[in-house]
């Protein structure tokens, strides 16, 4: 019997999941049907491309949790890790102050006065989310000092993702001390929140790293359709919803089994998963399928008819399992994974490399109530994924995202400084 720190047996969490199919990539989040029941549920693809296109309005900012975790997944990413460059404990809490006011006053849609750098200025907010998050190495850095005194206040399930097989992990664009989530419909809006917090920052945190997206690859509310990723496939079908609190308090939200202060956050694993896009493409329609273990247009789970039908790994096709027992959707289905994720993460193109192929895939970006019963578990398990052959993971990072901001006097980590 699998279980987690909870006591969740494979038996309840395939209970909780229906039968329906989950994926780290292509076949959608980890975490079954959970937050979607049933087919009826699922608004036309005409009613929610509709409701995307509504009027671009300010998310509220303040909050029990963060905005951009939950929040319905917007169009465009820019997400940026920092190194913290002081050792000023107090210099450190005061630009953390500065930038959550500057956050309350650009997700609304308003400019940060005469030093704003202006790119955004007469541009409606977009539906503009910040979101915060905390690494290993600014509780206890990779020398073992404990430069803010914080050491004391890290997080239990706050610990750098071990290497698993077939990694190829830069660590330029890997880890970090902070990091940043800008979500946004318009990506000059994205980009104008970062470059502005860079601008508030500096002398106390430099850019490490950042990776930029487009086109969401999962859904966090019924509202939304189902997209597709860069190979062609559904992405997203089976993610957890918005609409099911209880699910997203069991496998998203810290609880007080954790540091006090983190209570109500959640756990933010980010992966730069490469697609190797030619050798895919060069693969016929039906052998992709059974990679993923879905039919690339329907979206259906093999041996069924349409996307949302229920996932049956015991359907025979021809003598053989119609879901590949060594497919993408097989292998991460919670029933067999053990685990549940709330995905958004986005699609990239970083231009070509040196032998002209393109540098492009998933910018994997994933919830949870800890890391190690989440998302290590689930990549465990697709040690022998059929997938591997077309994918390359080369950043990787994990972040605690405390709660959400609440009060005019609140700022981000307040908190965890509190000692």
């Amino acid at each position: 019997m699998v279980s987690d720190e909870r006591g969740m047996s494979r038996r309840r969490l395939f209970g909780l999941a229906g039968l329906g199919t989950a994926g780290v990539l292509a076949s959608g989040a980890v975490g079954g049907v959970v937050g979607r029941a049933t087919a009826a549920d699922v608004p036309s693809p005409a009613a929610a491309r509709s409701a995307e296109r509504e009027s671009p309005a300010a998310v509220r900012f303040a909050g029990v949790r963060q905005a951009g975790i939950v929040t319905p997944v917007q169009d465009r990413l820019h997400f940026v890790a920092f190194d913290v460059v002081t050792d000023d404990r107090a210099a450190l809490a005061a630009m953390l102050r500065r930038w959550t006011e500057a956050a309350r006053r650009l997700t609304q849609g308003r400019g940060l006065g005469p030093e704003d750098t202006g790119e955004a200025e007469g541009l409606p907010p977009s539906r503009l989310t910040l979101t915060v998050g905390f690494g290993p190495t600014l509780f206890s850095s990779a020398e073992g000092v404990d430069r803010f005194g914080l050491a004391v206040r890290r997080p239990t399930g706050l610990a750098e993702l071990p290497i698993f097989p077939g990694d190829e992990l830069d660590p330029a664009i890997s880890g970090g001390d902070l990091c940043v989530q800008a979500c946004a419909d318009d990506p000059q809006v994205t980009l104008h929140a970062v470059r502005n917090l860079i601008r508030l920052g500096s002398g106390v945190v430099a850019v490490r790293w950042m990776q930029l997206g487009f086109g969401r690859t999962s859904s966090t509310s019924t509202a939304q359709a189902t997209p597709r990723n860069l190979m062609g496939f559904k992405d997203g079908t089976a993610n957890l919803k918005a609409e099911n609190a209880r699910a997203l308090d069991e496998f998203v939200w810290v609880g007080e089994d954790d540091a006090d202060w983190l209570v109500g956050g959640s756990y933010l694993v980010t992966r730069r998963i490469r697609m190797l896009i030619e050798d895919w493409d060069g693969l016929p329609a039906a052998q992709q399928e059974a990679v993923i273990g879905r039919a690339k247009s329907s979206g259906a789970p093999l041996g069924q008819q349409r996307e949302f039908d229920p996932t049956d790994f015991a359907a025979v096709r021809d003598g053989r399992p119609a879901i590949p027992p060594d497919s993408h959707v097989s292998l991460s289905h919670p029933a067999n994974a053990g685990a549940a994720l709330l995905r958004r993460g986005y699609s990239f193109v970083d231009g070509t490399d040196r032998s002209g192929r393109l540098d492009a895939g998933l910018f994997f970006v994933a919830y949870q109530r800890n890391p190690e019963t989440g998302f290590v578990q689930v990549q465990r398990n697709l040690a022998a994924d059929a997938l591997n052959r077309f994918t390359r993971h080369t950043s990787s990072a994990v972040f605690a995202c405390p709660p959400g901001v609440q009060g005019d006097d609140d700022w981000w980590g307040r908190t965890m400084f509190q000692l």
